[in-house]
């Protein structure tokens, strides 16, 4: 069964500079502390483009994992999508969508994932997985929200 999550961020900035903050890989380890994300292999700072991948090190529910994602679409500024190439998922696609507003940018994330392990994997997500992983991007998409309209312009 695949699990699907939906999130919708306005930030009053220029969509460019949310698409490029939302691949930024240092920007994410800097919004992510509370996990101790640190990407540990294939491209470690700066921008992440098209093809190029990322294995992030973090700590989710007590123990440190390992997940690596390649950027497998990129259209500047209005999309991209990283999916899971080695992890703890069965499958893991998150498609980033960009689109301008009159105040500035609309930030639209989907989601999809599968666990492992049959019926305690679905037990898994339904007790906390799917909260975590909402949790999660939703304290990313703040951070970039927060980063982007209180920065000087």
């Amino acid at each position: 069964m695949i699990t699907k999550l939906h999130l919708i961020t306005e930030i009053t900035a220029p969509i460019q500079e949310v698409f490029n903050l939302s691949r930024n890989i240092d920007f994410h380890i800097q919004s992510a502390k509370k996990t101790n994300e640190k990407a540990i292999s294939g491209v470690t700072q700066g921008l992440i483009n098209l093809n190029e991948t990322v294995t992030w090190k973090g700590k989710h529910f007590g123990i440190y994992l390992t997940h690596q994602s390649k950027i497998t679409e990129l259209d500047f500024p209005n999309s991209f999508t990283d999916e899971m190439i080695k992890g703890h998922f069965k499958s893991f696609k998150h498609q980033h969508h960009f689109s301008k507003t009159a105040l500035g940018t609309k930030m639209i994330d989907i989601l999809e994932y599968q666990t492992p392990y049959g019926y305690i994997g679905k037990i898994f997500n339904g007790l906390c997985l799917k909260r975590h992983l909402f949790n999660f991007l939703t304290t990313r998409n703040e951070s970039i929200k927060t980063h982007l309209e209180t920065k000087k312009r």
